[in-house]
């Protein structure tokens, strides 16, 4: 916790005097342009991939970059993406997965979650990947945990196309969907394709989104 506690101090000493300016602005109101729906992986900063500053990303990290489909009893999740469309009028959302993701690892390979009950209920909204994937036959068990991933993008994806809002900011042209995985290794981003529906190079696909 002490290097915690050191990176703020450092943060408030050396960081903040020099974007004084910036959270100055940033103190009584917000603007950003794209919703970020990633993993709670500590290996995954949604701001240090996309370089962005504080206040261009409007962020949901849970386990699993999950987006449960809506229903009569809305979450946090339901609430965020609401919030970020409606109230802060978003014209992106990325959905961003990640190479080697636990989650995705445990529903890939069977691992028992009977310790982690919350765990596993979340995971169910995963289950339309899992049946794809299941579908299929892999030469490796990381091959299969990397089509998970990606599968799981695709599927959150379709869940967050059931939220009002989304259904009716794509209708009206104001909002985009983009299905993203980021290999932790390489620092490569692959994009989903919305014709092809394939993973392409984000670096030589820079227009790419799904929907």
């Amino acid at each position: 916790m002490q290097h915690i506690i050191e990176g703020f101090l450092n943060f408030q000493k050396d960081i903040f005097p020099e974007q004084k300016e910036l959270f100055r602005s940033l103190a009584s109101s917000q603007n950003p342009k794209a919703l970020f729906i990633s993993c709670s992986d500590s290996r995954l900063v949604p701001e240090l991939v996309t370089q962005q500053d504080p206040g261009q990303l409007f962020v949901i990290r849970n386990a699993g970059n999950i987006v449960p489909s809506f229903g009569p009893e809305p979450g946090g999740v339901s609430a965020t993406i609401e919030y970020a469309v409606v109230a802060l009028g978003v014209t992106d959302i990325v959905i961003c997965g990640h190479s080697n993701c636990g989650a995705m690892k445990a529903i890939a390979t069977c691992q028992c979650l009977d310790p982690m009950p919350a765990v596993a209920h979340w995971l169910h909204y995963s289950d339309a990947a899992k049946a794809v994937v299941e579908k299929r036959t892999y030469a490796t068990e990381e091959e299969r945990v990397n089509a998970m991933v990606q599968e799981n993008v695709i599927a959150q994806l379709n869940n967050i196309k059931t939220h009002p809002c989304v259904a009716v900011g794509l209708r009206n042209n104001a909002l985009r969907l983009h299905g993203w995985v980021y290999d932790i290794e390489s620092g490569v981003i692959k994009a989903l394709e919305k014709d092809t529906k394939e993973f392409v190079l984000l670096s030589d696909n820079p227009e790419v989104y799904f929907e």
